[in-house]
């Protein structure tokens, strides 16, 4: 993408547009991996909303929201 990312409320930004390839293949933005210290070989997770579309999230964020959820929901059954 030419220019920079615009930054948005809360933390988010626009970072560009991307295209798929033929193998459905996407490259995420040099500036959204700089962003987030994404680096080659790290998982992302794959949410998909019909309404809304479809977000990628680093794979250990959501595990660490995941227990966090898990935790909480404990302490509130004993």
């Amino acid at each position: 993408m030419a220019g920079k990312m615009i930054e948005g409320p809360d933390g988010r930004y626009i970072v560009g547009t991307v295209k798929i390839g033929e193998k459905g293949q996407i490259v995420i933005p040099k500036d959204a991996r700089d962003l987030l210290g994404l680096e080659a070989g790290d998982t992302l997770l794959v949410l998909v909303d019909k309404a809304q579309g479809i977000a990628l999230v680093d794979n250990e964020r959501f595990q660490r929201f995941a227990r966090g959820v898990l935790a909480v929901q404990q302490d509130t059954e004993e």
